[in-house]
């Protein structure tokens, strides 16, 4: 029988890591913003796009629709986004940052970046290159497995 060792497989431990990272960065605008994860989340996509529907925002964040209808919910009413009419669908509705939503992101960014440098000090730039390179790899081999799951693999008769 093929053992699994837990510390050595690769989903495990970019599990691992990322928790521990998004509890860092997240501890600290939770605790001055009173933000959740999921709320910083929608508001970098929301101050990168300009505006987004809820939709736009879950594929962007790689969130559930809930978690987004929920976060969505929050910021507006603390005043940070703002809803208006879709012009091309009437079902939908566009958010955005307001005034106040710009302002906090513009205080909290600069954090966060800061964060980021401090967990990638003892990295060389080589390094974080390929770091940032092996990520994409990843992220591309699991939307294609996604897309394409093989077949498990079958044991030998």
């Amino acid at each position: 029988m093929t053992m699994l060792r837990l510390q050595q497989f690769l989903p495990y431990r970019l599990s691992i890591v990322s928790n521990r990272v998004s509890d860092l960065i997240a501890g600290s605008y939770r605790s001055r913003f009173g933000l959740s994860v999921a709320e910083w989340r929608l508001a970098c996509v929301l101050a990168e796009r300009g505006e987004a529907t809820q939709a736009e925002l879950a594929a962007a964040t790689q969130m559930d629709k809930l978690t987004v209808s929920r976060a969505a919910i929050a910021l507006t009413q603390r005043g940070l986004v703002r809803r208006s009419d879709h012009p091309g669908d009437r079902r939908s509705r566009l958010l955005a940052l307001s005034a106040t939503g710009r302002k906090l992101y513009a205080e909290v960014a600069p954090r966060a970046l800061a964060l980021e440098a401090d967990l990638l000090a003892d990295f060389t730039p080589f390094e974080r290159d390929a770091l940032a390179a092996m990520l994409v790899r990843l992220e591309t081999a699991a939307a294609a497995l996604h897309h394409h799951p093989q077949e498990a693999p079958r044991a030998a008769v």
